[in-house]
């Protein structure tokens, strides 16, 4: 299908200042979509407030309002703009609930204006809780036991019938914000006062505890010819009860079998199908019983989200440039694939590799707190690694975090719980901390069995099976010195991710001289790249990481060279504003005739 041409003029509301839950990622989906629209020939009107954006750069969009996002400023720009649509699915929770207001409040109506990506009605069920819940009972899709609640009257009959413990979920909020899991009334009563609060419509889903249940995450998209694709299947190390943007993430789904991948696939058809999203991305997330398998679904974001940056980065899948051109009317099959330049975009990709998530959170920054992670978002930041095999990818992903670990075993780092008698750091391990993982080594180096573990922690066995791979392999190492270790022992080491530090603590030697010493046994830094189709098409765009394998995918250029260190993961004191520099600088090498080449995690 053509793209539309009853429209001239589209006004992206973008997701505003940081904040725990909604960060750079917009800026990543709203910088891309600025771009595509305006090189489709639309005049792109952007609001937002963070001025540290790249998006908010003059380039980027024809007319830029830096303003604060509220009802009475958009309906100004729209006043004195006239845009033809509003596309709000690429400013985060902050752009859905905007589209909302705009909608209720009869701006867009008397103005002219249609919502493009997601209508009203969509958004308005996907976010409402009963909305939902009554939308996926209709299509056959089970969801957990649940009551509604506007009021603590409400919410007091309404537990009677759900029955402790549950899990309080409040409608159109950002981050988990105002989520809580009760175990007492007392717990309940305060958690629903403040779920009420968070929810800018009073409206609490009061839900059965599905407490250590395995978590998903599917990212959808949908043309309005109705072909839908899956993007990217993510699975959750850490249990149900720790939210997913403060949970390790590992993607493709490691544990699923093929059965259980194709129905929670035809799951999330039907839901973002039932919900309405005519045109772009969503994500659906899922709750598996590991002792049952059954399968349900906790709910949909019926626009670009955080997981979203995550797929694309992971898949190599532009989400939001995509979701942009669907939006206009383009279908799935009409998009060409940017990195194959062979295959369309309803080419699902498909990946060699594993991707691994860790959050970074600053919880040294304010003494006094627990540091205990649970339903509402706490992280400030993340770090993303990849690598051919989970432990490679983990171990690379954990000193990404620059928190003084070099990987999940083998620095100094570890010996702060070596002291720990074994029976409280299961204690420990059992509750969702930044710790958990290095708690969960500790345990299996110490002879625990994967089962004990998955008893009392209910992480799933597959992920504490590939921890013990590490652990074996360096009770291994630890046989050996630098003068024994053979090239092939060098290359396992590292496919398993240890780094040069870690084998220069095991054997008290230093890292120069390990370097050298892989370095002379043969045993050097591959570079692969990520290319949406698992080699099966030669790959044009240069997005790569680094493994340890025989052969070398990148091609060397013609221009002179310049690497651009980014800053790594987000931090309180170091955020955005050093992405956009090293953004600025790439372009200014690049127009300069360098070849810039970015290194970031």
């Amino acid at each position: 299908m053509p793209k539309r041409t009853d429209i001239e003029s589209i006004l992206i509301i973008g997701s505003g200042p940081i904040v725990i839950g909604q960060a750079c990622e917009f800026d990543y989906s709203g910088t891309q979509a600025c771009r595509v629209l305006k090189e489709e020939g639309y005049r792109v009107i952007l609001a937002n407030s963070n001025p540290a954006t790249i998006m908010t750069d003059p380039s980027f969009a024809d007319a830029t309002y830096v303003e604060p996002l509220d009802l009475q400023i958009l309906e100004k720009i729209i006043e004195k703009e006239r845009p033809n649509a509003v596309l709000p699915t690429l400013g985060g929770q902050t752009g859905l609930n905007l589209a909302m207001e705009l909608q209720q409040a009869g701006v867009l109506e008397r103005f002219g204006c249609e919502l493009i990506g997601a209508d009203a009605e969509a958004i308005e069920t996907a976010e409402d809780r009963e909305k939902f819940k009554v939308a996926m009972t209709e299509i056959g899709l089970e969801s957990a036991r649940s009551a509604i609640a506007h009021t603590m009257d409400e919410a007091r009959a309404a537990i009677d019938e759900v029955g402790l413990p549950v899990i309080i979920r409040p409608a159109y909020i950002l981050g988990g914000r105002g989520t809580g899991i009760a175990e007492t009334m007392e717990e309940y009563e305060r958690m629903a006062a403040y779920g009420l609060d968070a929810s800018p419509i009073s409206e609490i889903l009061i839900e059965e505890s599905i407490k250590g249940w395995k978590e998903y995450e599917l990212e959808v998209m949908r043309d309005r010819a109705d072909n839908c694709v899956i993007i990217c299947s993510i699975e959750n190390l850490d249990p149900m009860g720790v939210h997913t943007g403060d949970s390790i993430t590992v993607a493709p789904a490691q544990t699923l079998t093929d059965v259980e991948y194709q129905k929670m696939r035809d799951g999330s058809f039907a839901c973002i199908r039932r919900v309405g999203v005519e045109t772009g991305g969503s994500n659906v997330q899922w709750a598996v019983d590991p002792e049952t398998g059954r399968q349900i679904v906790i709910e949909m974001n019926p626009r670009v989200s955080r997981s979203s940056a995550l797929a694309s980065k992971a898949t190599g899948f532009p989400i939001a440039k995509i979701a942009a051109k669907l939006a206009i009317g383009y279908t799935l099959d009409e998009i060409p694939n940017d990195i194959t330049e062979k295959t369309p975009a309803s080419f699902e990709p498909s990946i060699d590799y594993v991707v691994t998530k860790i959050p970074r959170w600053a919880f040294e920054k304010f003494p006094g707190t627990s540091g205990v992670l649970g339903t509402s978002m706490q992280s400030v930041g993340e770090v993303m690694a990849i690598g051919r095999t989970f432990p490679e990818s983990m171990q690379k992903a954990l000193r990404s975090l620059e928190q003084g670990r070099h990987g999940l075993n083998a620095d100094p780092g570890e010996t702060a719980i070596d002291d720990i008698p074994t029976e409280e750091l299961m204690k420990m391990a059992t509750i969702g901390t930044p710790d958990r993982p290095f708690q969960l080594e500790a345990l299996l180096r110490r002879g625990v069995s994967v089962d004990e573990i998955f008893a009392a922690t209910a992480v799933d066995p597959w992920f504490l099976d590939q921890m013990s791979m590490i652990t074996e392999e360096r009770a291994h190492l630890e046989t050996l010195s630098l003068d024994s270790i053979t090239p092939r022992g060098f290359k396992r080491a590292k496919q398993l991710g240890f780094s040069d530090p870690q084998l220069a603590y095991l054997w008290n030697v230093s890292e120069a001289e390990v370097r050298a010493a892989r370095l002379a046994a043969g045993v050097r830094t591959t570079f692969k790249t990520v290319d949406t189709c698992a080699a099966e098409f030669e790959a044009t765009t240069p997005y790569h990481y680094s493994t340890y394998e025989d052969t070398d995918e990148v091609r060397d250029g013609d221009h002179e060279k310049v690497i651009i260190l980014g800053s790594g993961p987000n931090r309180i004191g170091q955020g955005i504003e050093f992405d956009y520099c090293c953004v600025h600088a790439s372009f200014s090498l690049r127009d300069a005739g360098y070849e810039t080449i970015m290194v970031n995690c």
